[in-house]
């Protein structure tokens, strides 16, 4: 795994298209806006605000989080460092690389989290318990 830290982490801006007319905004994600090719869409919701997800870091996986819909603190840890990182608007993304351990929390009611992952579902590429993650990173 790449010695990746924190700095590696960082916000998105998704193009957001203004309809002139009022009828709402549009939010594009294509090729040019993430550095690595989407594999994998999944969404979390109807996460109770007192519940977490996450609790894991990816061995290669690189993941963009969204909030489309309400907020929710993304904890994000390198091993040495740990930063707080609140999502609320749907125009800006958080990218996370390989190698950052990231728990997410404190969602709001009708909270939304999208994610465009790099990599299809596999269970080898994940770090579940933190004791491994922070040896993986000696």
């Amino acid at each position: 795994m790449k010695k990746t830290t924190i700095q590696n982490v960082r916000i998105i801006d998704i193009p957001k298209i203004i309809d002139q007319q009022r009828r709402g905004n549009l939010c594009v994600i294509e090729n040019n806006v993430l550095p690595y090719s989407v594999e994998r869409v999944y969404y979390l919701f109807d996460v109770p605000s007192d519940a977490s997800r996450g609790g894991h870091a990816h061995i290669a996986c690189h993941e963009l989080l969204v909030a489309l819909s309400g907020s929710f603190d993304v904890v994000i840890k390198d091993g040495v460092n740990t930063k707080t990182i609140s999502l609320n608007k749907p125009n800006k993304g958080l990218l996370i690389v390989e190698g950052i351990w990231r728990e997410l929390e404190n969602f709001s009611s009708g909270a939304v989290c999208l994610v465009l992952a790099s990599d299809i579902y596999e269970e080898t590429d994940y770090i579940r318990e933190f004791p491994k993650f922070l040896k993986s990173k000696t």
